[in-house]
This record gives structure tokens, sequence and C-alpha cells, in this order.
């Protein structure tokens, strides 16, 4: 299976979860650890896999998917540790939904077909069964086990890397520079 048919497959499977979720029909524990489990594989084939092999599509949606996948990462966390009779669980349930959806829109309609474009047929056939052990393996292992503990650092934080040296280098000058206006701008007020 292509890579992208992979994850639009993922996503319909997360949507129907949370409309069991919604629907208030199923006891909503093991559809919320069923939900993480599946986000928490979901995003780290992304990660892991899908978003390097296709960072120069177009880096800035990549960057900005990271971003959600943290986002996404605290709010399931929050999920799993509210109880479902609590008055919050259903604003989470709903949070954490409109945030996947967004995240599902802008891949769906932006991001991949840019990169069946790019990659093309075969490339998209290789990345999508390397896709595919690795979800069946971090499903298995569960959520917990396949994110950070906690709420400092985010599996997108571990799985994204870190800038060059040149890029830190140009922000702490930048960070100097931006210093340097304010005090100017103390001194000329006075």
């Amino acid at each position: 299976m292509k890579a992208t048919s992979l994850l639009e497959k993922q996503h319909r499977t997360v949507e129907a979860i949370f409309k069991k979720l919604e629907s208030g029909k199923s006891d909503p524990s093991p559809l919320v650890e069923q939900l993480a489990n599946a986000l928490a594989a979901h995003m780290a084939i992304e990660q892991e896999i899908f978003y390097p092999a296709v960072r120069e599509v177009d880096e800035d949606l990549v960057l900005e998917a990271f971003e959600e996948h943290s986002i996404a990462e605290i709010g399931i966390k929050r999920l799993l540790a509210t109880d479902p009779k609590h008055a919050s669980f259903s604003a989470r349930v709903t949070t954490c939904k409109e945030l996947i959806e967004h995240h599902v829109e802008e891949e769906e309609q932006e991001l991949f077909p840019k990169v069946e474009k790019k990659l093309g047929e075969a490339k998209l056939l290789e990345l999508g069964k390397a896709m595919k052990a690795r979800f069946d393996e971090v499903e298995a292992a569960g959520f917990k086990a396949s994110v950070p503990a906690g709420f400092a650092k985010t599996s997108a934080d571990v799985a994204q890397p870190t800038a060059p040296a040149k890029a830190k280098a140009s922000a702490k000058a930048g960070q100097s520079n931006g210093k340097a206006r304010a005090a100017t701008t103390r001194e000329a007020r006075s």
C-alpha cells in the first residue's frame, strides 16, 4: 500500500474512534486507550519515516505537522488522565478531535498531493511497507511505551532533527541584537 493511502486509512480509523467516543454509546475508557495507541503509532511512522522522506516537498507543512503532533500528544495524555465522568472529559475529546481534523485536512488536501506528484508510486509503496511494519510494532507497544512521559517533551521533539549549528548561532545573534535594541529604546525614552 502507498504511504499516503496507509495514512489516509489510519485517519479514517481515528475518525471512527472519535465518532464512537462522542456518541456516548460505548464505554469510553477502552476507546480512549485504542485512540491513544492508534495515534501514537500513526505519529511515530510519520515522524520517523514519512516526514523525513518528504520534508523537502513542503518543509513548512512538515514542520507544522511536527508541532501539531506535539500538541495532540499532550491532549491525548490529558485525555488518558481524565475520568470519563469528569466534566472536562467531553471538552478534551472535542479539542483533540478538532486538532486531529485540522491536521488530517492539511495533510490530505495540501501535503499528500504534492508528495504523490514528487515521489511517485514506487517510492510511496516502499515507504508504505516500512511504515506499516513500524505502525504494527508501535501500536502493539502502546501509547505509554511509545511517547516520553510527562509534558515537557513529546515524541515530535525527539523525532525532529535539531537545527543546524549555523541556525542556532544566527538565532543567538538575533537575540543579542534584540536585547541591544531594547536597551537603546529604554535609553531613548529616558
